[in-house]
């Protein structure tokens, strides 16, 4: 009776559909039974398919939804009866034979299932794998999909074939030892899959554990199989991804060595290691191209490396020896001598320049040699405008802001939505603050938080924050001018003014919501004259009080360097790494800690 009052509901409000016993079903009728199924009224739709041809039903258009609908009104006999019609007549469509096994799961029948998906294994056909493949993924069987790809390499005789495959499904199941384990197979049979497996890896390592167990398997391999640069090539990206550039740059060697690059290699994980202000790598780096490349085409670049990255290891060496400076300048001067001042050689000339300005007072020296870049006819704009940033530098420190901000916007207009033009910007912006025109600096600073490079984005969202954060209370920003007067005479390298500076205003703004920021600022130029126990006290004045969290992070993070760096007491930096890890999950310093952590615990690669 219910069908048939179904059978004249359905005559009344579909006049194009066949009645019973009057003949198949139009076309129409099968797009409304297949528009219920998806709408979820399985008995109209059931109603209708049941109606179709019998080849119509196990068609691969119409057969999924009928068997879906069957199986959402638990009719599972009949289901059962339709999906093997529908296997026996469609042998070549592979997935049916997957539903038939997912009828036998929702009725139940466990043991049945996993016979039937067992059998739709063991009979595939290299055609059907993919599809196979996908209906287990789309039923949310992860072991079933792994078995359909790696049945398909059986019958491809090939040890790599679905590897791609297989690394997403592993990437994607989070099961680390098969994902590394298929992922070196394949490096090592095809090197160019290289780029698909980095891209790979980069989304699956997420924790130091999953790091250290490819590390460890690629040591082997490259120690085992060392003809196989892939594994090399892998190893070395692992490396720099870890910040590990003294092991990179054993993989780099090798590379360079085997590929006959005469020290392009090396060159470029030198360069790396420099941004990541690993001066040691860098160092030996550059050296490493110098003695064994003297001659060759990056010769003359790698010695001009070398001292740029002595110098930033000087400069940044607290206290800063100021023999070492003058010895670095004197190298300076006596490769510009050899070399010639010219255009490959203006790099070379802006940084003697720096030093000259900054660190050796020598302005005017530093001043004529900056000119002398900016003249130079052939020398290229990047390298004419960053000298002109260095000018303008050196103009700001004479007292002469108009003639500072007049090369910076210079060099901004020529260099738009480039990171010398955000540099150059960003000049402007400091500027700006040092003369106590927030509200200036602040227009600047929004441009600069876009910013493509994360160094200046990160600098000018620092910089706005401080800005932000001392001007809410205080609205005259009084005790902010008096913070930027200090970083003024820091600019200048006036480390004990500043020092004088800072506890000045301690004094006259007691509980300002500048304070935080003068005691880092404090604790880190007591640090840069060498007054290591008293910035280790400074700082603890943000580290131990509990009210303090947005310096917290970077105030133990700079405990922790100088216990490693200047104190060496490697036990304690340990500590305090280990508690920057975990206390501060997402600091910006997580990465940092963590590779230094590894390093002093002896994890580092040799």
């Amino acid at each position: 009776m219910r069908y048939l009052f179904l059978a004249a509901a359905l005559s009344l409000t579909t006049p194009l559909l066949a009645q019973p016993g009057q003949g198949p079903v139009p076309a129409e009728g099968t797009t409304l039974a297949r528009d219920y199924a998806r709408r979820g009224e399985h008995e109209k739709a059931v109603f209708l398919f049941a109606r179709l041809k019998s080849a119509e039903q196990v068609s691969p258009a119409i057969f999924p939804e009928y068997l879906a609908s069957l199986q959402a009104l638990k009719r599972y006999k009949e289901a059962e009866k339709l999906a093997k019609r529908a296997v026996k007549q469609h042998p070549e469509e592979g997935g049916f034979g997957v539903l038939l096994g997912g009828v036998y799961q929702a009725a139940g029948d466990a043991p049945a299932a996993e016979k039937q998906w067992t059998k739709v294994i063991t009979q595939l056909t290299p055609a059907q794998v993919a599809p196979v493949a996908t209906e287990f993924g789309r039923r949310e069987l992860p072991a079933w999909v792994e078995k359909t790809y790696l049945r398909g390499r059986e019958l491809a005789k090939n040890e790599t074939e679905y590897a791609p495959q297989l690394i997403q499904h592993y990437t994607q199941t989070g099961e680390q030892p098969k994902l590394l384990a298929e992922t070196l197979r394949l490096v090592q049979r095809d090197e160019q899959q290289l780029p698909f497996v980095r891209n790979m890896l980069q989304n699956a390592l997420k924790e130091e554990k999953d790091f250290d167990a490819l590390e460890k398997l690629l040591l082997t391999a490259t120690q085992e199989h060392p003809e196989q640069a892939s594994y090399s090539e892998l190893l070395l990206w692992l490396q720099v991804q870890r910040r590990d550039f003294a092991g990179a740059l054993i993989q780099a060697r090798a590379l360079d060595r085997r590929g006959k690059t005469q020290g392009a290699r090396v060159m470029d994980l030198a360069s790396i290691a420099q941004q990541n202000k690993d001066y040691e790598s860098a160092i030996e780096g550059f050296g490493y191209v110098v003695r064994e490349y003297k001659t060759g085409p990056y010769g003359n670049a790698a010695r001009q490396r070398l001292l740029q990255a002595r110098e930033a290891q000087v400069r940044e060496t607290y206290p800063v020896d100021m023999a070492k400076v003058r010895a670095l300048a004197t190298e300076y001067e006596a490769l510009l001598t050899e070399l010639g001042r010219t255009p490959d050689t203006a790099p070379l000339m802006r940084n003697l320049a720096n030093l000259y300005a900054f660190q050796l007072d020598e302005r005017p020296r530093a001043m004529t040699m900056l000119e002398e870049v900016t003249a130079m006819p052939r020398a290229s704009d990047e390298v004419v405008d960053q000298a002109k940033i260095t000018l303008g530098d050196l103009y700001l420190l004479k007292a002469e802001p108009w003639e500072a901000t007049l090369l910076y916007s210079q060099v901004e207009k020529s260099h738009k939505e480039t990171p010398l033009g955000y540099e150059a910007k960003l000049r402007n912006a400091r500027l700006s603050y040092f003369a106590g025109d927030f509200k200036l600096a602040q227009s600047h600073l929004d441009i600069l938080k876009e910013a493509t490079t994360r160094e200046i984005s990160n600098d000018a969202m620092q910089l706005s924050l401080l800005i932000q954060n001392n001007t809410v209370e205080d609205t005259l920003g009084l005790g902010l001018k008096a913070y930027a007067a200090v970083e003024e005479l820091v600019f200048q390298n006036k480390l004990a003014a500043a020092i004088t500076g800072l506890d000045a205003l301690l004094l006259k703004y007691p509980g300002h919501s500048i304070s935080y920021d003068t005691y880092y600022l404090k604790a880190q130029l007591q640090r840069r004259t060498g007054d290591f126990a008293g910035a280790l006290t400074t700082l603890e004045r943000i580290t131990l009080n509990p009210k303090v969290d947005v310096l917290s992070d970077d105030a133990l993070f700079l405990t922790a360097r100088i216990q490693e760096e200047d104190l060496k007491d490697k036990a304690k930096a340990q500590e305090l790494y280990q508690q920057v890890i975990t206390k501060y999950p997402g600091s910006i310093y997580g990465a940092e800690a963590r590779k230094r952590f590894r390093k002093l615990r002896g994890d580092g690669v040799q």
